[in-house]
């Protein structure tokens, strides 16, 4: 049986990428909609003064071990997480499952033009790989309606939700069981990856766990939002008391 291991009350699920993507899929092949989410300290401490956020991960069929610092912060209570998953990664390894599979996939969110840059990209690299759909993150009211019923038309089994932490959350948990059987995932800024339009840190940096360094460097106006960082660590050091 697969155990979760808590950081600041977000039960995180102790898998491989392996184990993930096979409970992903397994989902899909019951018929079942799920949601997966990719827990990362950032995300994590917005949940601390966040409820809805904290209640949808807390509920979430899925949250995987996704950045460095849930890792160190299990590490902390004397516990290992098996390994790490990204967001990134998880999302490549459903789309090359999907694709051997025939599974319809659809890419909703990031900016016009990027979730078809993304599909396309993709495509190239595993082939025959079915694109249920594919529209931006920007929509009005009545467009989001067209959206939903698109995705639930195209027989979609697997979605990827790139609006940013933590309207993509939102968005599944909120429209979870209007899009028939698939499994829903927010997956970041994975499309502008996908699509060449950002790059990932050298391999030397993620296996230093210096990924935020990477991506602070290449855009400092993340400077803000790294500040949950050492808030994150103080939080885990003083037992969650810190917000």
């Amino acid at each position: 049986m697969i155990s979760t291991i808590d950081i600041l009350s977000i039960p995180i699920w102790n898998v491989t990428m392996e184990e993930a993507r096979n409970l992903a899929f397994k989902c899909i092949d019951e018929g079942r909609a799920a949601s997966i989410a990719t827990a990362n300290a950032e995300m994590v401490m917005r949940a601390q003064t966040d409820r809805e956020l904290a209640h949808i991960l807390q509920h979430a069929d899925l949250v995987v071990p996704g950045g460095a610092g849930v890792l160190w912060a299990a590490e902390q209570q004397g516990k290992k997480f098996k390994e790490r998953v990204t967001g990134v990664d998880l999302a490549c390894s459903l789309l090359q499952e999907a694709a051997a599979r025939q599974t319809p996939v659809y890419l909703f969110g990031g900016a016009p033009g990027i979730a078809e840059q993304a599909a396309a990209n993709v495509q190239q690299q595993v082939g025959s790989l079915h694109i249920a759909g594919t529209h931006s993150g920007f929509f009005s009211a009545d467009e989001e309606k067209d959206i939903i019923e698109d995705i639930r038309s195209q027989g979609t089994r697997i979605l990827l939700v790139a609006l940013g932490v933590p309207k993509q959350e939102k968005w599944i948990s909120e429209h979870l069981y209007e899009l028939g059987p698939c499994v829903c995932m927010g997956v970041g800024g994975t499309f502008d990856v996908l699509a060449g339009k950002a790059g990932r840190a050298p391999k030397w940096m993620q296996d230093n766990r210096l990924e935020w360094l990477y991506r602070l460097l290449k855009e400092p106006t993340r400077f803000k939002r790294m500040l949950a960082l050492p808030k994150f660590v103080a939080a885990v050091k003083l037992g969650g008391r810190a917000k």
